[in-house]
């Protein structure tokens, strides 16, 4: 008969297999089955580290990291691990003080050199940005005179006339970005300041009901997946007149056509402001941004006014989305305090705080995430916190609600129902940055308020890898 250990050794091989086999979820269970057996042995620490890593649980890698340094000082792949998660959550002088760990271990180990010299880099940029930073610096639209600019004679795309959008201006984006081609930088130009203006002009918490011949579309992350929102836009229809679609958030970084996405969605929202919903999420921000790629994009493909006119237009970005006084749509999750409600996110002024911080009710509506056990715990990000199912129960009573809608997280089904019923993921970004064997899903929502669940597969892109256009320094330790 087989001891405790063997049997927890066993798991860990099988984890190993749901790990080579891009399950992260199998593989983290697989583990913590191992752990339940043996919390002895650091490596099965280790490896769980390595799939919190890979399903962005951040927290959780560094939690599982700290433990296997506790029962083997000495070992320098817990260093490592912890400190590539320390990195990913914007916190380099604590990954710093790892990778000199690892170093000190091992000091021929090439790679923790390398990656000690970046974090190195990263804190001296990091300090000298905070010595010089400013207060309010003038919009990017500041001096900006966009009629005035000139489109070359050889531009082969459709024009926008006047100041107005137009579909056949978004088809021929639709094709010119799924060839490989950009539209011109006064367009662009055109598009975000236009789009900033009237989502300023939204509420904090928007509220629209459903008419009777409207269906109306939630989609979950996109990430820069542009061919899988092609896919999307091929299975259940483009936005219309009659056929509404709210984006719950995180448009843009990891994927590498994320301008292309955001500038779409844009256009959409500028045709048809009230058929066409963006709610913001953690990724329209511009610490993000600045490492997980948006803003290495827009200036490869674009320039650097372009990455701050989006920047300011992302501050502008309502924070939820009340659907027919029955679902409230939001990116992230609820929050730290039982007794806020609907009337606070109608109170709270996005536009005095623009980027989320590390507390309050923004931070909390862009990064909390659900759990299962009752109350609240610790964020497995490393950012914000979790709520169980009796937090969501007492905020759904008390707001009349069905249920909260969210995203945030990748879910292998493409969505999941929690918290009986009455928390739903929805994740519309399939093999999530080609390496998680995921689907994507939406949710059809019409005039009767039943929730229709679609699920739909990744498509081929072209050979341009995810974070293409990402900060090299941090997500190389990734």
């Amino acid at each position: 008969m087989a001891s405790a250990i063997d049997k927890a050794v066993a798991f860990k091989n099988d984890g190993n297999k749901a790990f080579s086999a891009h399950d992260w979820p199998k593989a983290i269970d697989l583990y913590s089955k191992a752990i339940e057996l043996n919390d002895k042995e650091p490596t099965f620490y280790t490896n769980r580290a390595q799939a919190n890593i890979k399903s962005e649980a951040y927290g959780y890698a560094i939690a599982d990291a700290t433990k296997a340094i506790e029962l083997n000082p000495k070992l320098v792949k817990a260093y490592f691990r912890r400190a590539v998660a320390y990195a990913a959550i914007l916190k380099p002088k604590d990954a710093l003080q790892d990778f000199k760990d690892c170093v000190r271990l091992d000091p021929k180990n090439k790679d923790a050199k390398l990656k000690l010299a970046e974090c190195q880099k990263i804190v001296r940029q990091l300090n000298f940005f905070a010595a010089i930073e400013v207060g309010d610096e003038p919009s990017a639209a500041e001096g900006l005179d966009v009629e005035s600019i000139a489109i070359e004679p050889d531009y082969d795309g459709v024009k926008l006339e006047g100041n107005e959008m137009t579909q056949e201006f978004i088809d021929d984006m639709i094709e010119r970005f799924k060839n490989g081609k950009k539209i011109h930088k006064k367009f662009v130009y055109q598009i975000v300041i236009a789009v900033k203006k009237i989502c300023y002009d939204e509420a904090t918490m928007v509220e629209m009901k459903i008419p009777d011949d409207v269906k109306l579309t939630v989609c979950g992350d996109t990430h820069g997946q542009y061919y899988d929102l092609m896919e999307l836009f091929r299975l259940n229809g483009k936005p219309t007149d009659k056929h509404w679609y709210l984006f719950n958030g995180d448009f843009v970084d990891r994927g590498s056509w994320s301008t292309e996405i955001a500038l779409l969605l844009y256009a959409y929202k500028w045709l048809r402001p009230h058929g066409l919903y963006l709610n913001r999420g953690n990724h329209e921000t511009d610490d993000m941004n600045k490492v997980y790629g948006f803003e290495g994009e827009c200036k490869a493909k674009y320039n650097e006014r372009v990455f701050k006119l989006f920047s300011e237009s992302f501050s502008a970005l309502p924070l939820a989305t009340l659907v027919g006084d029955k679902y409230l749509v939001l990116h992230g999750g609820l929050f730290s305090d039982d007794n806020i409600t609907l009337d606070d996110i109608r109170k709270l002024d996005r536009h005095a705080q623009r980027q989320p911080g590390q507390a309050g009710l923004m931070m909390e509506m862009l990064w909390t995430d659900p759990q299962t056990a009752p109350g609240r715990g610790p964020s497995k990000r490393g950012v914000g916190m979790q709520f169980g199912p009796d937090v969501t129960k007492r905020f759904c009573d008390k707001n009349g609600l069905e249920a909260i809608i969210r995203s945030h997280e990748v879910r292998m089904d493409g969505y999941e129902e929690e918290h009986n019923g009455k928390c739903i993921t929805v994740f519309s970004a399939p093999k999530y940055c080609d390496q998680t064997e995921n689907r994507g899903a939406y949710i059809n929502v019409g005039p009767d308020y039943k929730l229709n669940f679609n699920q739909f597969d990744a498509v081929p892109h072209p050979n341009i890898k995810p974070m293409a256009y990402a900060n090299s320094s941090i997500t190389s330790m990734m």
